[in-house]
């Protein structure tokens, strides 16, 4: 067979494929009304008619208003990486014309990081940083700009971005294990009371899954932890995720499966192990620490019964629920709500650092 035919193959087979899909739900075809049974089971098939509230701001309103089809052709790895690189790069540039700041590529520990200097920082914030695990589902980087930008501009403070590798090249524990190579390096000319370890999504993931080795490993804890649309448990799914998608109530949901959460990120560890799964593990004695998400975002489960672990292991843990919000909506610098939840993530982190 010729590589033309066989590519002609291919795209027919592809096309096919998408052809069996069901069509894109549309204004003509959208449920205009509320409905719920619940099966013996307790599985719940419910349609919901939800507005958009009037608690948000217009910019808000207008995000949510943006159209997701619900269905659509899996999108691969590369695409997905591509992706994602395209706008890390527009978010740098957006994010810095709010927050000003230089930024260099380098190594630590033999890791990749940005270092991101915002142009207010002070004399007295020289001895101390933060550390931003970047979200990206573990498979791609979609926050290492976006995240310590703003984060860098609003504490007046250096933020090291980790740039971990990533999954399914290098599953669990290859990110937490260049965390950790990057922590102790901060740990040779900062005081671990001046270092703050936080993320979003994959990154917030991680950031408790960091903070589950610190603990194993003995190694001083940091000042404290920013957990920001996470979860703790690959065994167990929560709710949220049956309800949400990244875009919250738009775009496409496939119905939930008995599974272990990010299977080519778990690989074959244990889902309830302690690292990789903290709510399994010990957590006390762990730094005052934030959560925030919303109540659209798919992780929304995640982060509160996470926080929920924390308080009933006697940390001092504080819980942030923005409305109607979407999955890390803090990346949007054009929303007043992204800008009040980096500065209420900034100044949690300034509190803590003893300034």
């Amino acid at each position: 067979m010729t590589r033309i035919n066989l590519f002609a193959l291919l795209v027919l087979a592809s096309t096919a494929a998408y052809a069996q899909q069901p069509a894109p739900t549309t204004a003509a075809t959208a449920p205009n009304s509320d409905s719920s049974y619940i099966d013996a089971q307790g599985t719940a098939h419910v349609t919901r008619v939800v507005p958009v509230p009037a608690t948000i701001s217009p910019e808000a309103q207008h995000s949510l208003a943006q159209p997701t089809p619900d269905q659509g052709q899996p999108e691969s790895l590369a695409a997905r990486r591509a992706g994602t690189d395209a706008y890390t790069a527009r978010a740098r540039v957006e994010w810095s014309k709010l927050c000003p700041n230089t930024i260099e590529e380098t190594k630590i520990a033999g890791v990749p990081v940005h270092i991101v200097t915002p142009e207010n920082i002070t004399e007295a914030s020289k001895d101390k940083v933060l550390i931003d695990l970047h979200g990206g589902g573990f498979n791609s980087d979609s926050g290492s700009y976006t995240e310590s930008i703003p984060i860098a501009y609003y504490t007046k403070i250096k933020v090291v971005a980790v740039l971990y590798r990533l999954s399914p090249e290098s599953p669990f524990p290859a990110a937490v294990d260049d965390s950790i190579a990057v922590y102790r390096e901060q740990l040779k000319t900062y005081k671990p009371d001046h270092i703050v370890i936080y993320g979003t999504s994959a990154g917030a993931i991680l950031t408790a899954e960091v903070a589950a080795r610190i603990k194993q490993l003995g190694l001083p804890m940091p000042a404290a932890l920013g957990v920001f649309s996470g979860m703790g448990d690959f065994a167990r799914e929560g709710d949220s995720q049956s309800l949400f998608a990244l875009r919250g109530l738009s775009g496409h949901l496939d119905p939930p499966k008995p599974a272990v959460h990010d299977a080519e990120y778990a690989a074959q560890t244990d889902p309830k192990d302690p690292v990789l799964s903290p709510v399994y593990g010990d957590l006390h004695g762990l730094p005052p620490t934030l959560f925030v998400t919303s109540t659209r975002d798919l992780l929304l489960s995640g982060t509160v019964n996470l926080h929920r672990a924390y308080l009933e292991a006697g940390v001092d843990a504080h819980l942030v629920v923005f409305d109607a919000l979407t999955h890390a909506f803090w990346y949007d610098p054009h929303m007043p709500e992204a800008l009040e939840a980096n500065h209420m993530m900034a100044d949690f982190f300034v509190k803590h650092l003893g300034r």
